[in-house]
């Protein structure tokens, strides 16, 4: 009968050692968690800052070293098998314990990373310089990619995961799990001095409608309450002029191409310099309510710091 060989303890540990030595890199868990989230090995790789040959190659060799699939790639679109959504939770569970162990000491400087954030136009006329420096100044290797767009475009680029986070108005038609109020911004009525009008007195609504109303973009909320609002009057010849460009739309007003509601805090420099006169007029569509939103999920330590540096920023505070 042939024996067993026998195996010494020193050299069964030394074996049991090797093989517990092999364990996933960081650069492997990071691909395979953004491939997930993207659904896109190319947006993987730009997120990534590498190549997607390079993306590829970390999941194939993750995807050797568990012995398992993990992905299935059909034509372009990329899904998790049952292995991979099982390991999914696991992978975020090890990226957080990293960026955990990085910021234990408080050093947020530690933290690193891409933060895709989008907002509005008004956002970006008001505190984002502010909000940018003072972000920079606690995570200053976090780059930040901005988007400018409307409210609704916005919304759809953060479910489609193109955008992290955004500070857009309501309403909101898509939900999100990570929603933080950012207060609200009211609008009022305005005018340049040159246009003739009397600004001291109660105007009516033919008033303003005698001239061209310029406003913000249609499908907002601010032009369909606008509208609305016009429609039921049944004032003939009224004029909306709608704009996506809230600068521009600001310049118009300012150049006395006609009456404007825009947000408060966009035309207070002008009305306190004298550029512009505030009318006397007893409605405005409701204040544009403001939130933080993204995916809480996904959320990396940094952005969870960007969306408290945010709220300083909230008129109401």
């Amino acid at each position: 009968m042939r024996r067993n060989r026998a195996v010494a303890p020193g050299a069964a540990l030394c074996n049991f050692t090797a093989r517990c030595a092999v364990k996933p890199t960081i650069k492997q868990i990071e691909a395979f968690v953004q491939v997930a989230d993207q659904g896109s090995f190319r947006r993987a790789a730009v997120l990534l800052n590498t190549t997607q040959p390079n993306i590829s190659a970390r999941i194939a060799s993750l995807e050797e070293l568990l012995d398992a699939r993990l992905m299935e790639r059909d034509a372009g679109s990329v899904r998790l098998t049952p292995g991979g959504l099982a390991l999914l939770p696991h992978a975020r569970a090890v990226l957080r314990s990293l960026e955990g162990f990085s910021g234990a000491l408080g050093n947020l400087r530690l933290m690193q990373g891409a933060l895709r954030l989008g907002v509005t136009e008004l956002v970006v006329h008001t505190w984002l310089p502010d909000f940018l420096r003072a972000l920079k100044a606690e995570v200053p290797n976090v780059v930040v990619e901005l988007t400018v767009d409307l409210s609704a475009n916005l919304s759809k680029a953060l479910a489609d995961r193109v955008i992290d986070l955004c500070f857009q108005s309501g309403p909101f038609p898509r939900a999100s799990s990570g929603h933080v109020d950012l207060g609200r911004y009211p609008l009022i009525w305005v005018v340049g001095p040159e246009l003739a009008m009397n600004a001291q007195a109660p105007l009516t609504l033919p008033d303003l409608a005698a001239h061209p109303i310029l406003t913000h973009a249609r499908g907002t909320l601010p032009y369909d309450q606008l509208a609305a609002h016009v429609a039921a009057a049944q004032i003939r010849g009224a004029r909306l002029v709608p704009s996506s460009n809230l600068a521009a739309c600001l310049q118009m007003a300012l150049d006395g191409y006609g009456v404007a509601c825009l947000p408060i805090v966009m035309v207070a420099p002008a009305l306190g310099d004298g550029r512009l006169v505030r009318l006397d007029f007893d409605w405005v569509p409701e204040p544009l309510h403001f939130a933080a939103r993204f995916d809480a999920e996904r959320a990396p330590d940094f952005l969870g710091r960007a969306v408290t540096l945010a709220q300083r920023y909230n008129p109401e505070n």
